[in-house]
């Protein structure tokens, strides 16, 4: 929070208009932290203590179609693209990058939406700057796959057709291409296979990571991880969306009292697999 703005305060120069536009391209470093550089710490303590220079910065920012989510010790300067943004990833051109296939595009947004539900699977979790989200590879795939299952018994309850039917809007599209794929396989060297669904959620999760929303901490089920502010803030932009609140309703990760872990498998459904790695704690 800045401090109250001084009368006497110095017009700003172009060198302060450098500063600002310094500040700025820290954020553009979302793996930097300001704890790990002394200039970027000393322009973060400035943007807090000096009204002026940070109105200036901020408008720097906009100007670049950028969107300041927080400045903070935490999350450092935390900035979001604006749609028309030349530094904007879009989903859809992440997807191409990750994928040729058009379905594998759309299970990667699935991936993406799952991993966001399982960091973060109670809105105080989402509220409280301090909780840190522990997600895993196998986890991931594992609540994909239950969630398919319960979208497919939704939609045989209302007679619908469960053929894949790429004009279907939402998780009612997803789930059909989903749960027709493998969960795993491997390549000739033993690779993962990039087209099964573990191989999605395992790529989508390293684009989190190498993108500073994720941080690895280990190598179990497939790859264990723990979000960063910066994705906290990215994820609460993204809860108010219809297919994020969709994911949600499934009833799969209660959000309603103090637990979180999922939901236990109905009458005939088959137990998560080994080696799922769900990373809920109390």
């Amino acid at each position: 929070m800045t401090t109250p703005a001084r009368d006497d305060a110095p017009p700003l120069t172009p060198a302060d208009a450098a500063d600002a536009s310094r500040l700025v391209s820290f954020g553009l470093h979302p793996r930097l932290l300001p704890a790990r550089d002394a200039e970027y710490a000393a322009l973060l303590r400035r943007y807090r203590e000096d009204p002026a220079f940070a109105r200036l910065t901020d408008a720097v920012a906009t100007g670049l179609g950028l969107i300041v989510l927080e400045v903070s010790p935490r999350a450092g300067m935390a900035v979001a693209a604006a749609e028309d943004s030349v530094f904007a990833v879009r989903m859809g051109d992440y997807a191409r990058r990750a994928a040729a296939d058009p379905a594998d595009r759309f299970l990667h947004g699935l991936a993406h939406l799952a991993v966001a539900a399982l960091a973060f699977p109670r809105p105080q979790d989402l509220a409280d700057d301090d909780y840190l989200g522990r997600i895993t590879v196998n986890g991931v795939e594992a609540f994909v796959r239950q969630a398919c299952r319960r979208l497919a018994e939704r939609a045989a309850e209302r007679g619908e057709n469960t053929d894949p039917a790429s004009e279907t809007p939402g998780l009612e599209a997803a789930w059909r291409v989903y749960a027709r794929r493998t969960a795993t396989g491997a390549t000739k060297d033993a690779r993962r296979l990039a087209s099964s669904t573990t191989g999605i959620v395992g790529k989508a999760i390293a684009f989190l990571a190498d993108s500073g929303f994720l941080q690895r901490t280990g190598d179990e089920a497939g790859g264990s991880y723990r979000t960063t502010p910066r994705y906290q803030l990215q994820v609460r932009e993204l809860a108010a969306s219809s297919a994020m609140s969709e994911l949600m309703q499934l009833g799969l990760v209660p959000v309603s009292d103090g637990t979180a872990s999922l939901a236990p498998p109905s009458a005939g459904e088959d137990p998560l697999p080994d080696g799922a790695g769900l990373p809920f704690h109390d």
